[in-house]
């Protein structure tokens, strides 16, 4: 059974930085797709950046440029880098997988993690 542990989230400044991670476990296929969501209080779960592979990423375009999404395969993490936060990205933010190439439709992905909370305040 998959499992998704996401790790990273706080308290962070407009401009600064933050870094969550995931760590997946029980994965059984080599192709999958590791994907980021958010969801902010009162709306629905939105994509932000998935991974393929090693190479294989998406973004939506509102964080274009300031987050970067990674993978570790020898540690079956994977991490989003984000950089000149601004307070329109605080939301809980979730790790999926989906056994595939993923999408930008939560629909697409069978396995969630809890998700943990950014905010983005001074």
């Amino acid at each position: 059974q998959v499992q998704l542990v996401e790790s990273g989230g706080g308290l962070a400044q407009p401009g600064g930085s933050a870094r969550l991670s995931c760590a997946a476990s029980g994965v059984t296929r080599i192709v999958y797709t590791l994907g980021w969501f958010r969801q902010a209080p009162g709306k629905e779960r939105k994509f932000v950046a998935s991974i393929t592979g090693i190479r294989g990423t998406r973004y939506v375009d509102s964080v274009k440029g300031r987050f970067t999404i990674s993978k570790d395969n020898a540690k079956n993490m994977v991490y989003l880098q984000m950089n000149s936060l601004k307070p329109e990205d605080t939301a809980v933010y979730y790790c999926a997988l989906d056994y595939g190439l993923g999408s930008t439709s939560a629909g697409q992905y069978a396995y969630w993690g809890q998700g943990t909370q950014v905010t983005v305040s001074s």
